[in-house]
Order: C-alpha cells, then sequence, then structure tokens
C-alpha cells in the first residue's frame, strides 16, 4: 500500500493536490492511502518551507504547485 500524504496548512492548492492525487492513484489501480499532514512541525521535519507539497512513502515528491494527474501518476507507478 502506498501512502500519499499532502503537505500543508489546508489551503485551496492543498486540497487541490489532495482531489488530484485521489484521482490519479484511483485510475491507476494501486492500494493507497492518503494522509494530509496539516501541522506545521510535522511539515518543516519534511523539510519542506513551501506548499503545498505532496510524499509518497514519507518520500518528499512534489513541493511548491499542484501537478497535473498524469505527474502524479508517473510519481506513483
Amino acid at each position: 500500500m502506498k501512502k500519499i500524504q499532502i503537505l500543508g496548512t489546508g489551503c485551496p492548492k492543498c486540497n487541490k493536490l489532495a482531489e488530484v492525487a485521489e484521482k490519479a492513484a484511483t485510475e491507476l489501480g494501486i492500494d493507497f492511502e492518503i494522509e494530509k499532514v496539516k501541522d506545521i512541525n510535522k511539515i518543516m521535519d519534511f523539510g519542506v518551507m513551501v506548499t503545498p507539497a505532496l510524499a509518497v512513502d514519507g518520500d518528499v515528491k512534489v513541493v511548491g504547485k499542484v501537478p497535473k494527474a498524469e505527474e502524479i501518476k508517473e510519481i506513483l507507478s
């Protein structure tokens, strides 16, 4: 199971990233869970200073933007 983490305080871009990530993972048909990390200290523990950010299995993949579903599919594959 892939653990998809959305790092952000709940801003509109963070919510959009969660939507796009969920859509991409669903379309790939993979087993996944989405966790929204909103605690600023936990976000900083990832080394992230700009949100939104996307981490997969604890590894930060995207910072400061909302990638297209196709980009997220490549990351998850």
